[in-house]
């Protein structure tokens, strides 16, 4: 089985040797979204509301590179630099998805990628 990558610019180039997503048979998988802007580079300002708004955007451009939407996320990964952020996060990551919610797991990590506040990844299913 082989594997395909996806790369748009509406979401940030990678930051090192990685993918923003690989899809293999009937699923994708996303590397992990910080808030980063995809224009600049650089990690936004903002509280964990905009940080995961960001982040959330970031996933959704790779998803809608790759075909898809959020209606095809299967599991999500939400790391987080303070579990106090969580009930702000929950709050803006449930406006992203209006059908089914897929199965989550929410981890305090102990630092983030250039010290952001959250990073999300995602895997999705392809009908």
């Amino acid at each position: 089985m082989g594997k395909k990558a996806f790369l748009t610019r509406r979401a940030p180039e990678p930051i090192g040797p990685y993918s923003q997503a690989i899809q293999t048979g009937k699923l994708v998988f996303l590397a992990g979204q910080i808030p980063l802007d995809p224009a600049s580079g650089r990690l936004i300002e903002g509280d964990i509301a905009v940080q995961t708004r960001r982040a959330m955007d970031n996933v959704m451009a790779v998803l809608e590179e790759a075909g898809l939407g959020p209606d095809h996320v299967v599991k999500t990964t939400i790391y987080l630099a303070d579990m106090a952020d969580f009930p702000a996060m929950n709050e803006v990551y449930g406006s992203y998805f209006k059908g089914t919610p897929p199965a989550r797991s929410a981890i305090q990590a102990a630092r983030l990628p250039k010290d952001a506040r959250i990073e999300i990844d995602v895997i999705a299913a392809v009908d």
